[in-house]
């Protein structure tokens, strides 16, 4: 096989300068780098001139309210200066007021002295009278329970007697000095008599009596009672029974008891319940 031969240049042929691949690939990242930083540069400029924009803004409102805020200053030193001016005119009633506070506290607390002075007075004058009536009480008792015993020690030296209606025990008394102790005991009324023989009856308490007749040598007698328009006879009593009789509107009968008889005259007492006032009946007729 036979080889050709290698076809000559020649030497007058024009030479073609040809430049590296990198270079053009450099030289594109290049001008994408210089329209990236363009773009870039017009954002930060719109951004920073919507930012100045927005400051400018909050600087007008800023200075609105510091316009409002200085109006408002100035209206309150204008009252400021309109109150010190008044101040200032009351001043001196002022000192006077505090003067007179001053004045009255003082009197008050003199006349609180005073009044807490009288008080201790007051109060060592009660205690004084309330010793002396604490000591009156206590003598007032003692009294009072003497005068309890010597009732109680009188009381049960009376004489427990049946009455002639009821059936019942009363005490009784059997002279003068027992007729005390009765009134003293107040359970009843007591009213004392000496009565006369008579023909016409008399006044004993709320009731009449008539004395008809006596026996002084066996201590006995006779009488008429008149209560309620009623004539009723005791008659050939001894001395110190116990003689009853029934009284309208009385809760208990009316007692009569004579302990002593004398010559046309007969001495006792008559006992009435509490719980009725009766008057005493018109006299009644002389007995024949």
């Amino acid at each position: 096989m036979s080889l050709s031969p290698a076809p000559q240049v020649s030497e007058n042929a024009p030479q073609v300068s040809a430049f590296p691949r990198w270079v053009y690939v450099a030289f594109l990242v290049l001008l994408a780098g210089i329209g990236y930083l363009a773009y870039a540069g017009y954002q930060t400029k719109a951004q920073f001139a919507a930012d100045l924009a927005k400051a400018q803004d909050q600087s007008t409102q800023l200075s609105a309210r510091l316009d409002q805020a200085n109006g408002r200053i100035a209206e309150l030193r204008g009252e400021l200066e309109v109150t010190s001016r008044h101040v200032n005119l009351t001043q001196a009633e002022v000192a006077q007021a505090h003067s007179l506070a001053q004045q009255i506290d003082k009197d008050q607390k003199s006349s609180d002295a005073k009044f807490t002075a009288q008080i201790g007075q007051v109060k060592q004058e009660s205690d004084a009278k309330i010793g002396a009536v604490s000591t009156d009480l206590s003598g007032a008792k003692t009294d009072i329970d003497a005068t309890k015993k010597d009732l109680e020690a009188t009381k049960a030296k009376l004489t427990s007697a049946t009455g002639d209606i009821t059936n019942q025990g009363s005490l009784i008394a059997k002279n003068q000095e027992e007729v005390e102790v009765l009134k003293r005991l107040g359970e009843r009324n007591i009213f004392d008599f000496t009565l006369q023989k008579s023909k016409t009856p008399q006044h004993v308490g709320p009731i009449q009596m008539q004395l008809t007749k006596v026996d002084t040598k066996h201590y006995r007698y006779s009488l008429v009672v008149v209560a309620d328009d009623k004539r009723v006879e005791k008659n050939d009593r001894t001395v110190d029974d116990l003689l009853q009789f029934v009284v309208r509107g009385a809760r208990a009968p009316y007692e009569l008891v004579v302990f002593e008889v004398g010559k046309d005259k007969i001495t006792g007492y008559l006992s009435t319940p509490k719980d009725v006032t009766s008057s005493a009946p018109a006299p009644a007729k002389p007995t024949s």
